[in-house]
């Protein structure tokens, strides 16, 4: 079966990034910066870029990734650097051989730079692409709230694998989803979910743990006979999301209840296993572009739970185009079923 190495690399990776990030999630002080967009970005997220990027270049060198967060801030600020280094050489699995596979601890803080650096290949049409997001929903990381550790492999310009660590989703795919879900602290037992799919394979969750991977089970989108009783999910950030259009959209589909906001891909996966039904992300801005790490792992584990994922004109996302989805507008994740009828709602609302 193809690309099964892949895919147990990036569950690993994803489960051993993911264990730093609960570290930080509990600190107070989170070591945020502000990027040049004003975006948020925590010693979390590098710590997590170079724990993964070190997993791929030693099972995959020759591949290329394409990841969000880069060295410049830490190459300014040494007592960042430091701060990070010692939280990666802190970060082992439980299982010795897991994190042997993965490339045991980082050389120096040089070089732990330089593999965060090593995520700014240009992405594009040819060729193996890792596209990562070392953290997912950052502004949801800092309130206490859901986040997700993202990682997707492109080949040429199609999505063929993706991972999703959640630690704050409720371990069982059965549970309700609603506002104050991440408000429980992780780290119990009862939460942290792996989410992962391969082309063609299906789409899997199993528990997170801090060693070998855990037992997985099959996920699929729930049935949904009426529209009106579908559960929307959508972002908790007004910026990201234009939620005014959203609820129209809901209204227009007959959906009475609340939409249930979350952070991070953490929607891709909630829906993917039925804990939910239809994501929308429309356009706030006209110009605005999506970054193929914020959607890559999400679409093929929608896609194989039994979705479709498109954009507003209902076009599949475009992951040859570079770092961005360039040729797509805003996104929209439902069952196969229902998806047109939530792409004529959504045309509707935006007078497309």
């Amino acid at each position: 079966m193809a690309y099964q190495q892949e895919r147990y690399i990036a569950e690993l990776a994803v489960q051993r990034a993911t264990l730093l990030t609960q570290k930080v999630f509990f600190e107070k002080a989170k070591g945020t910066v502000s990027k040049d967009d004003k975006s948020p970005v925590t010693i979390g997220d590098f710590g997590a870029q170079a724990l993964i990027i070190q997993a791929i270049r030693k099972n995959f060198p020759n591949d290329e990734i394409v990841a969000e967060e880069e060295a410049s801030t830490l190459r300014e600020d040494k007592n960042l650097s430091a701060e990070i280094w010692r939280l990666v050489q802190d970060i082992k699995l439980d299982d010795a051989e897991s994190d042997k596979i993965l490339g045991g601890p980082l050389a120096s803080e040089e070089s732990m730079l330089d593999i965060i650096d090593a995520g700014k290949s240009a992405g594009g049409a040819k060729g193996r692409i890792w596209a990562l997001d070392p953290i997912d929903g950052t502004k949801g990381f800092l309130r206490g709230g859901q986040y997700a550790v993202c990682l997707g492999l492109i080949v040429d310009g199609d999505v063929k694998v993706g991972a999703i660590g959640t630690p704050n989703l409720p371990v069982d795919d059965a549970a309700p989803i609603d506002a104050s879900i991440g408000a429980q602290p992780s780290g119990t037992s009862s939460n942290g979910v792996l989410f992962s799919a391969v082309l063609g394979e299906g789409a899997t969750s199993r528990p997170l743990t801090s060693g070998a991977l855990a037992q997985s089970k099959s996920i699929s989108m729930r049935p949904v006979p009426d529209i009106a009783q579908a559960v929307f999910c959508e972002g908790v950030e007004a910026a990201h999301s234009a939620q005014g259009d959203n609820a129209a959209v809901a209204e227009r589909l007959g959906i009475t209840a609340p939409s249930v906001r979350l952070d991070s891909q953490a929607k891709y996966c909630s829906i993917a296993r039925g804990a939910g039904d239809i994501y929308l992300r429309l356009p706030v801005k006209k110009d605005y572009q999506e970054k193929i790490w914020d959607h890559a792992a999400g679409d093929i584990i929608v896609r194989e739970a039994g979705g479709q994922v498109t954009d507003i004109y209902g076009n599949r996302l475009d992951f040859s185009k570079g770092r961005t989805l360039a040729a797509n507008k805003g996104v929209v994740a439902a069952p196969k079923a229902l998806q047109d009828q939530v792409i004529d709602a959504v045309k509707t609302v935006l007078k497309l």
